[in-house]
């Protein structure tokens, strides 16, 4: 796809913003969203201006305060996942879900590009039916403009526990390994081949 695929779901996607999460203080709210390894999904938000802070955790699942290794182990029924905490005066939920749609594989039902799994499926989790109707509807769009049906699931919002310390900022922590990582698993050359372009 070209860019011109972008600039369609821009405007496809306009108008309405997320109500906050989590007692979010005025002027910020919060979104969760559900792309594979939650190192490079953080990474992607912390890029798109009027975004606050992204926090790596689990969510979907059963059990409280689950460990990497328990979510790991498929034990517990949660998603990697990220919050993100935002200032809904410079950029509104359906620029969140813009951003996410072009750094996931909407596709994989199995997980995302090398990490396989249920904790490694995507979601977008809402918080109410003005949020569902923004991500159906972008579900909607992406099936009907590839001509596949997209595996990425809408849920309604559910506890997020954040991850340990050494998952948080990875990215930025440790960019070497990240980078290693990231190009070893095949998701910047994925996006590209499903995006046509990089995206932010």
């Amino acid at each position: 796809m070209k860019t011109a695929t972008l600039a369609v779901f821009g405007a496809f996607l306009a108008g309405g913003s997320a109500l906050a999460q989590d007692a979010a203080p005025a002027g910020r709210e919060a979104a969760v969203f559900a792309g594979g390894c939650f190192w490079c999904v953080e990474e992607a938000f912390d890029k798109l201006p009027g975004v606050l802070a992204t926090t790596s955790g689990y969510t979907g699942g059963t059990v409280e305060n689950p460990t990497y290794q328990d979510v790991s182990a498929g034990s517990t029924g949660h998603f990697e996942a990220v919050k993100v905490e935002y200032d809904p005066s410079k950029v509104t939920f359906d620029r969140l879900l813009e951003t996410f749609w072009q750094n996931i594989d909407p596709f994989d039902a199995a997980g995302q590009f090398c990490d396989k799994g249920d904790s490694y499926k995507s979601a977008v989790f809402i918080e109410n039916d003005q949020e569902r109707q923004l991500a159906e509807a972008g579900t909607a769009r992406i099936s009907e403009q590839f001509k596949m049906p997209v595996a990425t699931q809408v849920l309604q919002e559910q506890a997020f526990y954040p991850a340990e310390d050494y998952h948080q900022d990875y990215h930025k922590i440790n960019p070497v390994r990240y980078k290693y990582y990231k190009w070893g698993c095949g998701r910047a050359q994925r996006l590209e081949e499903i995006w046509g372009e990089p995206a932010v």
